[in-house]
């Protein structure tokens, strides 16, 4: 049934345009997004190793290749980010998805808040996280929807004036779960089971895609555009725009700029994923960083299992003596709320998965 809503995840408060704040007075910033001292970009060192961050062929991966499998999983091990070139979405689609986004972004503010969040979904046009009046906001406006499958998307929360969005956004969609199953696929056999495993264990497998816009900020050491967080999906795809690097993932205590490669996508590990693999696959922390200058978009797709599906460790993940049992079994669905009722705070919340 097409329009069916995914209601009752959570919900979160309504925050100022981020966008609107910058058009009115680009000079200022506000108090409620000035970050205390130890969470400011600039209070921790700044890692030389975003050439070290792995980068995967997915045209090899997916040929059987077993340099590039290792890979996969040193990957997945050690940096829990890597970004995956020939990939075969075209640039046409990445393109089309890219303009599709700074299109919604480009609309008078009273036009975007027709597709605001609401009161108890995460579809829409706001930030999740919100919890309380008191707490730091991030320097930056999204909107997310759930695009797969088909029947889960809410179309009051699709901008129907923006001739070409939907079909740019479904094509994109439907590319990037091809790219997904490619990866699942790969990281099944490298956890011991069946190439379309992975794949089965999400149930109905959903995929939400966000988009982030940016706004460049008078002071962007004082701010962040996100928070340090980890991902409640199982795996996460993100599209960066080329020229502007604004994503740092934490690797050994420091943070690493991702620095951005033509038309390459990003992919990092879930909590999902950690769950599953009894955290020889870890979830890892990232945040993103502002510039004076100039806007970022990008547009993260998430892989979300279906609401009842346990995410505690596979069989072949647990073995007695070489590697016990760390994580309980926990319906998606209870960490889902347990995240949503809760301020974003680094990867404190996975804690809600171990035993």
């Amino acid at each position: 049934m097409e329009g069916k809503p995914t209601t009752g995840w959570g919900k979160s408060l309504a925050v100022p345009s981020v966008q609107e704040i910058v058009r009115k007075d680009a000079k200022d910033v506000p108090e409620r997004y000035i970050q205390n001292e130890e969470d400011r970009p600039l209070s921790s060192k700044i890692s030389l190793l975003s050439s070290e961050i792995p980068i995967i062929n997915l045209s090899l991966l997916d040929n059987g290749d077993e340099n590039e499998l290792r890979k996969l999983d040193f990957a997945s091990k050690e940096w829990g980010f890597f970004q995956v070139i020939n990939h075969g979405v075209t640039k046409e689609v990445l393109q089309n998805m890219e303009a599709a986004a700074a299109s919604f972004f480009e609309l008078p503010v009273g036009e975007k808040e027709k597709y605001a969040m609401a009161e108890n979904d995460i579809q829409g046009y706001g930030q999740t996280y919100i919890v309380s009046e008191q707490q730091k906001l991030d320097w930056n406006d999204s909107m997310f929807l759930v695009t797969l499958p088909p029947k889960h998307q809410d179309m009051k929360y699709w901008p129907s004036t923006l001739v070409g969005f939907k079909e740019a956004v479904e094509q994109y969609a439907r590319e990037i779960e091809m790219v997904t199953t490619k990866i699942l696929a790969n990281l099944s056999q490298l956890m011991g089971m069946e190439k379309q495993r992975l794949r089965q264990m999400h149930g109905e497998m959903k995929q939400g895609i966000r988009l982030n816009y940016y706004s460049p900020c008078a002071e962007p050491d004082l701010v962040l555009g996100v928070r340090p967080h980890s991902d409640i999906s199982s795996i996460s795809l993100l599209l960066q725009e080329d020229e502007i690097t604004g994503l740092q993932i934490r690797h050994k205590e420091s943070w690493v700029p991702v620095n951005p490669i033509p038309n390459a996508i990003v992919v990092n590990i879930g909590d999902v994923m950690e769950g599953w693999s009894n955290g020889v696959y870890k979830s890892i922390e990232h945040r993103a960083v502002t510039n004076q200058t100039k806007a970022r978009i990008s547009i993260a797709a998430f892989v979300i299992p279906e609401d009842q599906v346990d995410i505690g460790p596979v069989e072949t993940m647990v073995d007695d003596h070489l590697l016990s049992r760390k994580y309980k079994s926990v319906k998606y669905i209870d960490f889902i709320r347990y995240n949503l009722a809760r301020k974003m705070d680094g990867k404190s919340h996975t804690d809600y998965l171990k035993l």
